[in-house]
């Protein structure tokens, strides 16, 4: 019954930001971490990042300091901050709240295409 909703995706160039947004229907501080994903046309759905409960935050390897993922407890919100963007970042961006690492609730994804 958990819900979350996604918006910020779109088109933007390359070296372009978005700032993608999740709204999530329960408190997002009673879940283990909340998590960004991402999955290509034609590719497997990989991790773009993720912030613990306690704080702790995890990248893709691909990300490269380019991609900051943060939250607001208050306004039960995640946000995925996400700067110089290339080509190969096109993908649908999906929000997902995990409980534990298996047990997983997850948004309807948002389009981002970066392209000149």
């Amino acid at each position: 019954q958990v819900q979350l909703v996604e918006s910020g995706g779109g088109l933007v160039e390359p070296g372009g930001s978005l700032r993608l947004s999740c709204a999530v229907s329960e408190s997002i501080a009673r879940f283990y971490y909340m998590a960004w994903y991402r999955q290509a046309p034609g590719k497997a759905r990989e991790l773009v990042a993720s912030d613990r409960s306690d704080g702790v935050r995890d990248y893709g390897g691909f990300v490269k300091g380019r991609f900051t993922i943060s939250r607001d407890n208050d306004l039960n919100t995640v946000h995925l901050q996400m700067n110089s963007l290339q080509p190969e970042d096109t993908a649908v961006y999906y929000c997902a709240a995990h409980w534990t690492n298996f047990h997983v609730y997850w948004g309807q994804g948002t389009q981002v295409t970066v392209s000149s």
